[in-house]
């Protein structure tokens, strides 16, 4: 029995403390008999001399104390610590918290800089593509009919915009105009009631500028209201299309940049380095042929609907503006009065008028 216990206590480490009393396992009840069991049975370490072949060895294997340093059984504080809990998982009393941010942060600064990476690795490819072809050594990918109808897109965007910059500006003048209007017929309805010799000549030329004025004002906001049309039509719907045409220009340029970098791959060796750098552009360049062809199509849908939008918005913009400015000039009140009923221009706020009989249609 002795023999056993010794030969287990051989082979485990057994805390201690400073006294040389063993340490408490509560987790194994067992274990910490057996030990007990070991230190009563076993050598007393506190006498002049330990047997080192056994109880009543011969004496040439005997000791002395003094020649050891420390303690006859070597402390392990990591014992404790796997017998108490185990090395990882959630409920591990070890688990450290500031490992964890590290490794998180650590994943993030990875993340990024691989992220840098390839943005550095995209905008190289892509300014060498942009390069080459300004100086006609690279080829690019052209679609002539969508390239036609962008051409257009941009032109007509241009003069729109001047129809704005000079409509903007006869609303500012005509505004000016109308106030002065307004002015001079306040000041001929004063002079009428102070000149009794020229009361009826002051008084219909005050009438007329004031009904210049109010019909001014309803050109104002026929004018105004072309205007307001006309630049969503320009600075909203023309301008998302053409957003949608520079992400295609960008993904046609990076189209061109990895297959050109694909093409010059093929043309060199075939070694095993080349295979797989050949098999990795052929990946980019599939990713971003799908982007380009998508972009494409993008664009084509867009260019599309935004003719037709522009057709149906002008159509009743142009009509509106030529009836106003005719019935205006011509002095013909009810009629100007009818052109804002017919196309919904509200010089009061807007929602409290049905819909026109144009945008029934």
């Amino acid at each position: 029995m002795a023999d056993s216990i010794m030969s287990k206590a051989a082979t485990m480490e057994i805390p201690i403390n400073s006294n040389g009393d063993t340490g408490t396992l509560p987790e194994d009840d067992s274990l910490e008999q057996d030990l007990q069991q070991v230190m009563v049975s076993g050598p007393n370490l506190n006498e002049t001399s330990i047997v080192s072949g056994g109880y009543g060895g011969p004496a040439g294997g005997i000791i002395p104390t003094s020649a050891i340093k420390g303690p006859a059984i070597r402390f392990n504080p990591e014992y404790l610590d796997r017998r108490r809990a185990p090395a990882s998982g959630p409920g591990s009393s070890n688990h450290n918290p500031a490992s964890s941010t590290e490794e998180v942060t650590r994943g993030v600064a990875v993340e990024k800089l691989d992220s840098v990476k390839k943005w550095g690795i995209n905008t190289y490819k892509c300014t060498r593509q942009m390069f080459s072809e300004r100086f006609g050594r690279g080829s690019r990918t052209v679609d002539l009919e969508l390239e036609a109808q962008i051409d257009v897109l941009r032109d007509t965007k241009s003069k729109y915009e001047q129809i704005l910059r000079l409509a903007t500006a006869l609303i500012d003048h005509f505004q000016s105009m109308v106030q002065t209007q307004q002015a001079l017929g306040d000041t001929f309805t004063d002079l009428s009631q102070k000149s009794p010799e020229l009361q009826d000549e002051f008084g219909y030329n005050a009438e007329t500028q004031k009904l210049l004025g109010k019909n001014g004002e309803a050109l104002l906001g026929a004018i105004s209201f072309f205007v307001s049309s006309v630049n969503t039509l320009v600075n909203k719907t023309m301008e998302d299309t053409l957003l949608t045409i520079k992400h295609y220009e960008n993904a046609r340029l990076e189209f061109d940049a990895y297959r050109s970098d694909l093409e010059e791959l093929s043309l060199g060796p075939r070694d095993a380095a080349a295979v797989v750098r050949i098999d990795m552009a052929q990946q980019d360049y599939q990713i971003h042929r799908d982007k380009y062809e998508r972009l494409r199509s993008d664009v084509t849908i867009k260019l599309k609907f935004l003719e037709e939008n522009k057709v149906k918005v002008m159509h009743k913009q142009l009509l509106l503006f030529h009836n106003a400015i005719s019935a205006y000039f011509a002095g013909n009140q009810q009629q100007l009065e009818q052109t804002l009923i017919q196309f919904n221009v509200k010089l009061q706020p807007p929602g409290s008028q049905k819909p026109s009989w144009l945008e029934e249609q």
